[in-house]
C-alpha cells in the first residue's frame, strides 16, 4: 500500500520575512478563511484559544488544555502551545510532527521557521501559509490536526496522516 501524499499547494510560495518577526508578506489568507480555519481548530477536544506566550500581541495560541495528556516536549512551541495564528497575515507557526514537516515543506504548504533554520529550534517548527480558499482550509486543518494528535501523544499513523487530493 502506498502512503497518501499531501496535495501540492498551487502557485508560488508566498514571500516571507527572513527573521523574526516571521511574517507572510503576500498571498495572505482572507479573513473569512482565517475564521473558518480557527473555528474548526478551536472545536477540537482538549484545545483552548489562549493568547500566545511566544508571538506578538494579538496572535491566538492553539493550546492543549492543561488537564489533557501531553505528548513529547518537541510537540510544542513552548509550554502547551502547539501553534499560534497570526491575524495580520493568516499564517501560523506550529510544531508539526517530525515526519510531517518535511512533506508539508516539500508540497509548498510550509517553510521551516528561521529560528529553526538557524539551529535554535527543532526543524519541524514551521510556518504554515495562510489558506486562500476552502480547499486550502481543508489541507491546513489536516496539518494542524496532525500536530494536535502529536501534541496529545496520539501519534500520526504513517499510512494515513494526510489528505489525498
Amino acid at each position: 500500500m502506498t502512503q497518501p501524499t499531501l496535495p501540492p499547494r498551487l502557485g508560488p510560495r508566498p514571500r516571507t520575512t527572513l527573521w523574526a518577526p516571521h511574517i507572510q508578506q503576500d498571498q495572505n489568507a482572507p479573513s473569512e478563511m482565517q475564521a473558518a480555519l480557527a473555528a474548526r481548530v478551536y472545536a477540537l477536544p482538549d484545545v483552548e484559544d489562549r493568547p500566545t506566550t511566544l508571538s506578538a500581541p494579538g496572535a491566538r495560541a492553539i493550546w492543549l488544555k492543561d488537564a489533557a495528556p501531553a505528548g513529547p516536549a518537541d510537540a510544542f512551541l513552548g509550554n502547551r502551545e502547539i501553534g499560534h495564528f497570526h491575524p495580520w497575515d493568516g499564517s501560523l507557526h506550529i510544531a508539526l510532527p517530525p515526519n510531517v514537516a518535511p512533506e508539508a515543506v516539500a508540497a509548498g504548504w510550509a517553510e521551516v521557521h528561521p529560528v529553526a533554520r538557524a539551529g535554535m529550534a527543532p526543524e519541524h517548527f514551521v510556518m504554515l501559509y495562510g489558506p486562500r480558499d476552502e480547499r486550502e482550509v481543508d489541507v491546513v486543518f489536516e496539518l494542524i490536526l496532525a500536530a494536535y494528535r502529536y501534541a496529545g501523544g496520539r501519534g500520526v499513523p504513517e499510512e494515513s496522516h494526510l489528505l489525498v487530493d
